[in-house]
């Protein structure tokens, strides 16, 4: 089932639907910092590729955790 969270990216409401493991990732990813700010960076990186924001998103929390695992 796919959770939805709301933010504010430069200056405008969106919101993102993912799956709650893929936002536990993105949390533990952020940690230091903010999930906004993480996603914001992602979907300025996103920008170049044309990538909807989910799939960034999902791949940079598969990217994540593939080398926190030693992947």
């Amino acid at each position: 089932m796919l959770e939805k969270r709301s933010l504010s990216l430069a200056g405008h409401r969106t919101s993102v639907a993912l799956e709650p493991e893929f936002w536990a990732v993105l949390e533990r990813a952020a940690a230091p910092g903010s999930l906004a700010v993480l996603v914001a960076v992602q979907d300025a990186a996103r920008a170049e590729t044309g990538e909807p924001l989910a799939s960034q998103l999902r791949l940079f929390a598969l990217r994540y955790a593939l080398a926190a695992s030693g992947r």
